[in-house]
């Protein structure tokens, strides 16, 4: 199966060549959202004809450092696309990747993620436009055939917290949702109690012990106000990093397990 080959064109516009690498295709489409605005994306799926179709989708929003193609997400997919077989599709940020400040190159991480952050204590707009954008890419991976619209599952720590915490509480029926590593006590922070309570997913919530950013507190208070009440919290040591090692180990197994069962 090669989902390059099946997506339909009037729902996706290909902003870049496919490429293929171990195990892995993957491409940058563009989706039109509302108004003039548009969602940039990258689109991930096992290479060649081994994989089953429909897929489960692993929907991936990056973090603040990041972008669509970031390390996170190439480590995320290394996990789901290579080893289980997943699609899996990734989303720019507000001021990253295709949509960044054309001054600042993309491996800016410090300045993108201090712009991003910014941008989240000044201002509320960008919430509703990431939570528009998603349900748009969203809504054109539900209309291919290839992917499994009744298996589909949230990965977002970090600004994956911040953006993810409205989608989820939107409606969107998906399987799982894994996010943590943002507090409600950051400036700004406090109206994501309001979407954690409209939460009804299982949720795997992981925060680490020591993250400069995000106090405890403010942490541990996100995952008390969630609604669900399927809900884990596993914290880890160190600082706000990337995610690794058993981090990582707890994310993957979570989530196949979720992914597992239909519906």
């Amino acid at each position: 199966m090669d989902i390059d080959d099946t997506l339909d064109d009037t729902a996706w516009a290909w902003t870049e060549p496919a490429d293929h690498d171990r195990g892995i295709s993957a491409r940058a489409f563009r989706v039109q959202t509302t108004g003039a605005r548009h969602a940039d994306a990258l689109l991930m799926w096992p290479q060649g004809p081994g994989a089953a179709a429909p897929l489960p989708v692993v929907l991936v929003q990056h973090g603040g450092s990041s972008h669509k193609g970031g390390q996170d997400v190439r480590d995320l997919a290394d996990v789901f696309v290579r080893r289980h077989g997943m699609a899996l599709v990734a989303m720019d940020g507000p001021v990253h990747g295709g949509r960044r400040d054309p001054a600042l190159a993309l491996d800016e991480r410090l300045r993108i993620r201090d712009q991003f952050l910014a941008l989240w204590r000044d201002s509320d707009d960008h919430v509703r436009d990431m939570t528009q954008d998603w349900h748009a890419v969203i809504g054109a991976l539900r209309a291919l055939p290839d992917c499994d619209a009744s298996r589909m599952a949230w990965v977002g720590l970090s600004m994956g917290t911040a953006y993810g915490l409205p989608l989820l509480a939107s409606g969107l029926g998906l399987c799982a949702a894994v996010i943590g590593m943002w507090g409600l006590s950051y400036p700004n922070s406090q109206r994501l109690a309001a979407d954690a309570a409209q939460v009804n997913c299982p949720v795997l919530f992981q925060q680490k012990w020591d993250d400069e950013l995000f106090d405890r507190p403010g942490q541990l208070a996100v995952f008390d106000a969630l609604a669900t009440v399927d809900k884990c919290l596993c914290i880890y040591p160190g600082g706000h990093t990337a995610v690794q090692g058993e981090q990582m180990r707890d994310l993957e197994r979570f989530v196949v397990e979720r992914l597992a069962r239909p519906g």
